[in-house]
This record gives C-alpha cells, structure tokens and sequence, in this order.
C-alpha cells in the first residue's frame, strides 16, 4: 500500500470520539496516526495499519 505524510486515512472502526478519518504523522515499519476529530495519536504496526485502512484521500483531494 503507498502511504505518505499528512494523507488522511478512514479506518474500518471508528474512533470512540466518533471519528473516522486519520490523518498519517510517520511512515515506516510503524504507522503513526493523529484522529482528526480529538486529535488522538497512536502508532499501529504497518501490516495492522493496513489491514484496518479503508480509504486513503491524499492532501491534494478534496474532502
């Protein structure tokens, strides 16, 4: 999956303040997300991170 800084990402799950849109702070063997609702960060395992992303909106699209 190709993944870049400052993409927002929508999850499978919501988050539990309701949101679920991420956007990506780190891109390695980790992914490091920021909710965009509470602003939450939290780092996943790329592979888990994967698994769990539904779509990727780049910074150049709207949303």
């Amino acid at each position: 999956m190709d993944l870049h800084l400052h993409d927002l990402v929508e999850l499978k799950k919501p988050h539990p303040c309701g949101s679920v849109q991420w956007e990506i702070l780190r891109v390695g063997m980790d992914i490091k997300l920021r909710c965009q609702g509470c602003g939450h960060e939290l780092m996943l395992p790329r592979s888990k991170a994967e698994k769990s992303i539904r779509k990727v909106r780049t910074k150049e699209e709207p949303t």
